[in-house]
């Protein structure tokens, strides 16, 4: 046998193995992972943790993101294809220049793709949890970014108060209850604190809109993804906390983000 079908071979092993375990993507993970290992040990290895359920993404240590290889550890949240929308959103609002702060930035991605996107940004990432903030200081290192660990606005500086012209969150937004509904990888493999919303889904939205005012420069906004069905939840938040707020929708990307914005008559809201 020669080197290709012995190639062959191994890849329709892996396939048969990863369909059997009920990967609907069976092919084009099977070539990902045989061009991710270094051994045959290493990918038998890596084949068994995936047809056990653990993501792909972890598996190999990145996820493809906005045109990015956004690195990753196990545990870290997985950016979705969804959010791609939410920073097309946000980078049609920035000028070179901006002020921009990326709350609850898990890994990092939406900061990283909107450096990549605009460039010339002054990036502010906050994420809670240790093991994204690890991630997020790689993936941002290239966008002369900053990354702080925290509770939301809590660690950024106060020098940013009123000057932040776009203000980012995709924070957790599941429904507690809802959580068991979620796909094994997530709610097994993906840390509860991304994925937790609270009782509503609204709680870490609550928050950010409260606070949003005292940070956002006038004119500046603040962007929330958000379903379809807690939208316009999201966007009444806004609009209490002093905000334009405006629903923008995607089908293509089964997307949804509020914007709000800050006007000249909106007063600082603690």
């Amino acid at each position: 046998m020669d080197t290709c079908d012995e190639e062959n071979a191994i890849w329709e092993t892996v396939v048969r193995k990863l369909r059997a375990a009920g990967c609907v993507f069976a092919e084009e993970e099977a070539r990902l992972l045989l061009s991710a290992s270094r051994s045959t040990a290493e990918l038998a290895e890596r084949v068994d943790r995936r047809a056990a359920g653990v993501p792909l993404e972890h598996i190999v240590g990145w996820v493809e993101f906005s045109g990015l290889r956004i690195e990753l550890d196990p545990g870290v949240f997985i950016p979705r294809y969804r959010t791609e929308f939410l920073v097309r959103q946000a980078a049609a609002l920035m000028q070179p220049g901006d002020i921009v702060v990326d709350l609850c930035c898990g890994s990092g991605a939406v900061g990283a793709a909107l450096a990549a996107m605009r460039g010339r940004i002054e990036l502010h990432a906050v994420d809670i949890d240790p093991a994204a903030v690890r991630c997020a200081r790689r993936n941002i290192r290239l966008a002369d970014g900053l990354v702080y660990e925290g509770d939301l606005y809590d660690p950024l500086p106060d020098e940013l108060c009123g000057r932040v012209n776009v203000l980012i969150a995709n924070a957790p937004y599941v429904p507690t209850e809802s959580i068991r509904l979620m796909p094994p990888e997530a709610r097994m493999h993906e840390a509860r604190i991304a994925l937790d919303g609270g009782p509503d889904g609204l709680g870490v939205q609550r928050r950010i809109a409260a606070g949003a005012s005292r940070w956002l420069a006038v004119g500046g906004c603040l962007l929330i993804e958000t379903s379809r069905m807690q939208a316009p939840w999201t966007a009444e938040l806004l609009a209490r906390s002093g905000l334009l707020p405006q629903w923008v929708h995607s089908e293509e990307h089964d997307a949804n983000v509020i914007i709000g914005r800050r006007t000249e008559c909106a007063g600082q809201v603690g």
